[in-house]
């Protein structure tokens, strides 16, 4: 070989060895290519959970088992498995969580699902919203049944309850960042406070993906991806599927009369349009805000979803319908409608927001109401048919 051959042979492997040196201090997943590597104490570290949908959070894994979860609100938390101590030197911003997680204060009403997919309503002590208000019937009788607790809404908790009940975690929807001194106070009780951002995911699935933070805390990651990815893989098997041209409105009536209809930008509209649907309204609320809905009057309502191809009514905030002569009854208006005149009229179940770790069915759901005849209609969950 020659001189010149083995000095670039040389320099070749000499820049290939700098350059992985140089990647070591990094991590790749599927959602968070090249993160700086996270440092958590003495710790080291062994990988960290892949992501395929979810924007909002991560889980780093370091040797022994610890899990490090990572939250887009700039908090993160530290899972100590069981007896397991808590390492020296952590950063002074992560909360530590020591499994085995017990008596949890839940106020998110998205994370109660998950936890009852991953067979863990007995974690919960206590919760933010009455039995009546909740769609899931395991919660509801569990809350009958004296083993979980109402003690109050997020703005107004029963302080003496949470503490009388020895709660040391409690899960938050974002709403509790309008009363910042609520959190302040429950977190001076000794209780961590996790802000859940389920809402905040682009995606519907990334929605869905959040059952992985709660399988952390639980210990129960394989269920937690095994229920994530079955849901993953209906929306791979409906990835090509041609849109029908179908259009859809999504709605409710108020008390008022007023028409509350999702915005253009919202992940119900999203799940329309992956179900081969077109959403009616294209371009309804400021995709800047957070807000989901737009209150209109029933005119205006009128101008534009007259015609679309199908009513799907948002049974979860004024309750549902037996019925089309029930919605008839709430507006003549509805009457002219062209899916009203040729039998489009669809009705969502109690739990459709409540049950955000099935949204790859309701997303086929909505494929087989745009798609199929009245044979496939009675195996619909989440879904029923107004007559």
């Amino acid at each position: 070989m020659k001189k010149q051959q083995l000095i670039s042979i040389v320099l070749i492997l000499t820049m290939t060895l700098l350059m992985l040196v140089g990647c070591s201090s990094k991590v790749s997943t599927d959602k968070n290519i090249d993160r700086e590597l996270p440092v958590v104490g003495n710790l080291k570290f062994d990988h960290s959970m892949d992501i395929k949908y979810a924007e909002n959070f991560s889980v780093d894994y370091f040797e022994g088992g610890y899990a490090l979860i990572s939250i887009s609100n700039n908090t993160r938390f530290l899972v100590v498995p069981e007896n397991m101590e808590v390492p020296e030197g952590i950063e002074e911003d992560i909360a530590v969580i020591q499994q085995p997680v017990s008596n949890i204060y839940l106020v998110a009403t998205a994370a109660m699902t998950f936890f009852d997919e991953l067979d863990s309503l007995n974690t919960i002590r206590l919760s933010g919203t009455k039995a009546e208000g909740w769609a899931n019937e395991n919660v509801v009788k569990e809350m009958e049944a004296g083993n979980i607790l109402f003690s109050g809404k997020y703005s107004e908790p029963d302080y003496e309850l949470i503490m009388a009940e020895d709660c040391k975690l409690s899960i938050q929807s974002s709403m509790i960042t309008h009363a910042p001194e609520i959190k302040e106070k429950l977190e001076e009780l000794g209780l961590t406070v996790l802000v859940e951002q389920s809402s905040y995911e682009p995606h519907p699935l990334g929605r869905t993906e959040w059952i992985k933070v709660y399988s952390v805390l639980l210990d129960k990651e394989e269920l937690g991806e095994e229920i994530f990815n079955k849901q993953a893989k209906i929306l791979d098997e409906l990835k090509d599927i041609e849109n029908t041209g179908k259009t859809v409105a999504f709605f409710y009536v108020g008390s008022s009369g007023s028409i509350s209809a999702r915005n253009s930008h919202d992940y119900v509209p999203k799940m329309i349009e992956m179900a081969g649907g077109k959403y009616i309204f294209e371009n309804l609320g400021d995709p800047s805000k957070a807000t989901s809905t737009t209150k209109m009057g029933m005119e205006e309502f009128y101008s534009t979803a007259k015609d679309a191809d199908y009513i799907i009514y948002n049974s979860t905030i004024t309750g549902g319908m037996n019925s089309l002569k029930e919605l008839l009854d709430k507006n003549e208006l509805f009457s002219n409608f062209k899916a009203v005149k040729e039998g489009n009229v669809w009705c969502t179940g109690q739990n459709f927001y409540q049950n955000s770790s099935e949204f790859g069915t309701i997303i086929k759901e909505i494929r087989t109401i745009l798609t199929e005849d009245d044979e496939k209609f009675s195996d619909l969950k989440h879904f029923y048919r107004l007559e």
